[in-house]
Order: structure tokens, then C-alpha cells, then sequence
């Protein structure tokens, strides 16, 4: 059973009042959980991924760097 459809029972059983007191206690527990995950923001994810981006690209570029050195070191120890 989602999440949704058991909120929606309980809001058809439930009083408005005790209804209100059970969101606010199931609403600290869940964020109390996420607390405890250490997760991170959408926000703080895209920054994440635009430094892997730019490290990547770096990667790559100091990779065929280094590959042209070395055909070159190749090309002047060749007789």
C-alpha cells in the first residue's frame, strides 16, 4: 500500500485534530530518517557533477597529453 493511500485512509478515519498530530509525528520521523541518511540537495548534486564534468574533461585532455609525449619520446629514440 503507497504511502498516499494510507494517508488518505487515515485522513477518512481520523479526526481533524488527531489527524493533524499524526502528519506532524510521521512528518518528523520521516525527516528525522533523512537526516540520519546524509543525503545531499539536488542543488549540491549538479555542483558535484559539474566538478566531475570538469575533472573528467581534464582527464582526458592530460591523457592524450601524455600519449603525444610519448610517441614523440618514441619517434626521437627511433634510428
Amino acid at each position: 500500500m503507497s504511502l498516499k493511500k494510507i494517508a488518505e485512509s487515515l485522513g477518512e478515519v481520523l479526526p481533524g485534530e488527531l489527524l493533524q498530530d499524526v502528519k506532524k509525528n510521521v512528518r518528523g520521523v520521516v525527516q528525522g530518517s533523512l537526516n540520519k541518511m546524509d543525503l545531499v540537495t539536488r542543488e549540491e548534486l549538479n555542483v558535484q557533477e559539474k566538478v566531475l564534468a570538469r575533472t573528467r574533461e581534464q582527464v582526458e585532455s592530460l591523457q592524450q597529453r601524455v600519449n603525444e609525449l610519448e610517441k614523440a619520446l618514441q619517434d626521437t629514440a627511433e634510428p
